[in-house]
């Protein structure tokens, strides 16, 4: 039996505790791990508020600061008990939740400031937790993304974890254009601060732009085992420089990934969806779902000050609660750069779009909470036009019924690392249009198992986003039997974790 752990900021296995698609993988691995008879342990830091209900597993002492720190370790019940996972948190008081799905701070003035040191304090924790043998005698180490890199650089540099170079380290990218950059110097979030006694190897730790900084998305990708991204073509995506806005690539880190290439660690494996036991929705139910979403969110004081605006939201849905519209197109995501660029920076596509909805009766439903800049656009994209409906919030109920009863999933992301709204979506039969980019590239076929567009410059890619809405559009009237064959191909796609988790073994595990 081999025995593995994944360190992560988020786990969708455990309540309360996923900011995004990271937090499905590190719940979904571990238990494929486990059905193949092998043993996962996943620890996340506690945010102040996951171990309250935790058994207390160890007290965790280490040096932090030139002072000592003590940390405690507590198992946690997961949302469902599967064999052969155990499910950890680790508190310190200053290991604080941030206002980001009460995960990740939003430190504007210095970026990364909070989280670097929550971050660290979590990964020499991490560190003591496997040196003490808290996790039992462990094979590999699995960490994801800049939140857990800390334990690469703890056990190449730190005297006190030379122990730690006897398991194999394993590096997820779920997104590059984050990357934990802080400095060596000078700054209370700074890793001399933490690490006085560490003599810092410049040369290896360095952020490529600011050279008087620490990488940590960087530290990952160089001092791992194996490196892993979330899809073969986000893989070939990241070798190759950023030319925003037509093309995201590798963010100021694709020397460094192309040498992890060069050097046999670099790999691109699809995440993947479930097709057993999903939370299912019953049918009819989206209109009335959204009304009880908007009802609860009035009744939240954070949201008082979008009140005139739910209200105006829930006036809008009333129309169609005994009257659905012909067509209902949807994107549900966070409201950022990464999802919604090209409407914001071309509202008058946006637009575009919404009138030729209009000629069919359609409707586009947008659900997600983010940016306010973004949230501020479609508010007033939503008072504008009658048949845009925003519900600027998050709701499970909502999301599952709208993965359900839409008929054409929108998803124009800038770049996607995979995706996982459009293998929802056509887990349901439901068609996507999609910027070919990313893991999008990897699962939608335009005109097979839905739609897709590209281009080379940044007005051809908005361009052709119009231009295949249309033809979208013109498929479902014009030709019913190839919407239908589009819809049964979708449906019956296939991204298993089984798949993965075999390349896991193969390429990153190497067992």
């Amino acid at each position: 039996m081999n025995n593995f752990l994944f360190v992560s900021a988020e786990n969708d296995a455990i309540p309360d505790c996923k900011a995004g698609g990271m937090g499905d993988v590190v719940r979904d691995v571990p238990r494929e791990i486990a059905s193949r008879g092998d043993s996962a342990h996943v620890v996340v830091p506690s945010y102040g508020r996951l171990h309250q209900n935790g058994v207390f597993k160890a007290k965790l002492e280490f040096n932090l600061r030139g002072t000592v720190y003590v940390a405690e370790l507590y198992e946690v019940l997961p949302k469902k008990i599967v064999k052969n996972i155990s499910h950890y948190v680790i508190h310190h008081p200053e290991i604080k939740e941030g206002g980001i799905a009460h995960i990740y701070h939003d430190d504007p003035t210095e970026p990364f400031f909070n989280d670097f040191v929550k971050f660290m304090i979590f990964s020499t924790a991490v560190a003591q937790a496997i040196k003490i043998g808290a996790f039992g005698k462990l094979d590999i180490v699995h960490m994801h993304d800049w939140h857990s890199s800390a334990v690469l650089f703890l056990k190449t540099y730190h005297p006190a974890y030379q122990d730690l170079k006897k398991m194999r380290y394993v590096y997820s990218i779920h997104n590059l254009a984050i990357q934990g950059i802080r400095p060596f110097y000078n700054n209370y979030a700074s890793v001399n601060h933490w690490f006085p006694e560490i003599q810092l190897d410049h040369k290896v730790l360095m952020d490529p732009r600011y050279q008087d900084c620490i990488n940590l998305m960087a530290v990952g990708i160089r001092l791992a085992d194996a490196v892993h991204t979330v899809s073969p073509s986000y893989k070939e995506d990241v070798m190759l420089p950023s030319r925003p806005p037509e093309f995201i690539g590798g963010e100021g880190l694709e020397k460094d990934l192309q040498n992890a290439n060069n050097e046999g660690r670099l790999f691109g494996i699809l995440n993947a969806s479930n097709y057993n036991n999903i939370r299912t929705a019953e049918k009819g139910n989206l209109y009335r779902n959204t009304v009880k979403a908007l009802f609860r969110w009035l009744q939240d004081e954070s949201k008082k000050y979008k009140a005139d605006f739910l209200a105006h939201t829930g006036e809008k849905i009333m129309q169609y609660v005994g009257n659905r519209p012909k067509f209902i197109v949807s994107s549900v995501a966070r409201l950022t750069e990464q999802k919604f660029y090209f409407l914001k920076r071309s509202p008058e596509a946006f637009e575009e779009i919404l009138k030729r909805l209009e000629k069919v009766e359609g409707i586009f439903m947008l659900l997600g909470t983010g940016n306010p800049d973004y949230e501020d656009l479609f508010r007033k994209m939503s008072y504008k036009h009658k048949n845009f409906i925003f519900t600027n919030g998050q709701s499970e109920d909502l999301i599952d019924s709208m993965y359900l009863e839409t008929d054409l999933y929108f998803m124009p992301s800038l770049f996607e690392p995979c995706g996982i709204s459009q293998m929802l979506a056509m887990r349901n039969g439901n068609p996507c249009l999609v910027h070919h980019t990313g893991g999008l590239k990897d699962t939608v076929a335009h005109m097979k198992t839905g739609f897709a567009f590209e281009g080379k410059t940044y007005d051809q890619q908005i361009r052709n986003m119009v231009k295949v809405f249309d033809e979208a559009l013109n498929v479902w009237e014009n030709d019913k039997p190839a919407w239908k064959r589009i819809k049964a191909n979708a449906k019956k796609m296939r991204f298993t974790w089984e798949d993965s988790v075999d390349a896991y073994y193969k390429d990153l595990y190497l067992l």
